[in-house]
C-alpha cells in the first residue's frame, strides 16, 4: 500500500484544517520545503499536497511554494485544489506533479472531467469528500447533489484511474479512518482508492494495507507526533 504524508496550504505555510473548517486552523510550518524533507528522510516517496484557498476560491494562489516542494523534495507529488481547467492542470504537470487531483470541477463540469481523464488518464485523480452521504465541493463549504454511490459510479464509468475519497467528518478529528467505507468502496468499484480523514494510528494504516487497499494519507498524525511515519511506511509496505 502506498502511504501519503499531507501537506495542506494556506499562505504558503502547512496547515491543518479541523473538518475542513477553515475558522479552526492550525499552522504547523511556515516552510513547507522543509517538511516534505523531513518526509522523504523518513522513507517516504510520495505526497499528498492540497492549496486549501485553491480549493475553496479556485486558481493556484500556492502555485510558487507547490513548484518548489516538487523541485527539491525529490518526492512524487499529487496535487489538488483549485484546479478547475485544463491549462491548470498542464501547468502543475509541467512543473513536475506526479498527478493532479480534480475536486470540485469533477463534480460541477462532466464534460471537463472526461477530457481530461481521456487527455491525461492516470495522471488525474479525482477527490471524493463526503459529507452526510454527498460529495462535498468548494472547500468542502458546500454540498451536491451527488451521493457517494452515484458519483463513484459514473467515475468507473468514465474510466477514472484513482480516487481520493474523504469522510469529511474524521478529517482531523483524530478518530481514526472510516474502515468500513473504503472496505466497501474497494469491493464495490473498480478504481484505486486512496484513504482520506482520520488515519490516526499504525492500526489504521495495517487495517487499511490488510483490506488491499490502494493508498492511504496521513496528516494530522504526523504533525501531532501520534504517528512515526518511518514505522507507518514500514507497516504500509509488508
Amino acid at each position: 500500500m502506498k502511504l501519503f504524508p499531507a501537506i495542506d496550504l494556506v499562505q504558503g505555510k502547512a496547515v491543518r484544517l479541523l473538518k475542513g473548517d477553515y475558522a479552526q486552523m492550525t499552522v504547523y510550518s511556515d516552510d513547507p520545503v522543509s517538511v516534505a524533507r523531513r518526509f522523504k528522510a523518513a522513507g517516504a516517496e510520495y505526497l499528498h499536497m492540497v492549496d486549501l484557498e485553491g480549493a475553496r476560491d479556485g486558481g493556484t494562489p500556492n502555485f510558487d511554494t507547490v513548484a518548489a516542494v516538487m523541485r527539491e523534495s525529490g518526492l512524487q507529488v499529487e496535487i489538488g485544489g483549485g484546479i478547475r481547467d485544463r491549462g491548470v492542470i498542464d501547468q502543475y504537470l509541467e512543473a513536475g506533479a506526479y498527478r493532479v487531483i480534480l475536486g470540485t470541477a469533477a463534480v460541477t463540469d462532466r464534460a471537463f472531467l472526461r477530457d481530461a481523464v481521456t487527455r491525461y488518464g492516470p495522471r488525474v485523480a479525482v477527490g471524493v469528500d463526503v459529507k452526510d452521504g454527498l460529495v462535498a465541493i468548494k472547500g468542502w463549504r458546500e454540498t451536491s447533489r451527488d451521493t457517494l454511490d452515484g458519483f463513484c459510479a459514473e467515475l468507473a464509468r468514465i474510466g477514472v484511474d484513482t480516487v481520493i475519497c474523504t469522510d469529511i467528518s474524521r478529517d482531523g478529528a483524530m478518530q481514526g479512518a472510516n474502515r468500513e467505507l473504503y472496505r466497501r468502496l474497494s469491493k464495490d468499484y473498480p478504481m484505486n482508492f486512496i484513504a482520506s480523514g482520520g488515519v490516526s494510528t499504525l492500526d489504521d494504516v495495517r487495517a487499511l494495507r490488510e483490506m488491499e487497499l490502494y493508498g492511504a494519507i496521513l496528516g494530522k498524525a504526523l504533525y501531532t507526533g501520534a504517528v512515526n511515519l518511518k514505522e507507518a511506511i514500514e507497516v504500509a509496505a509488508r
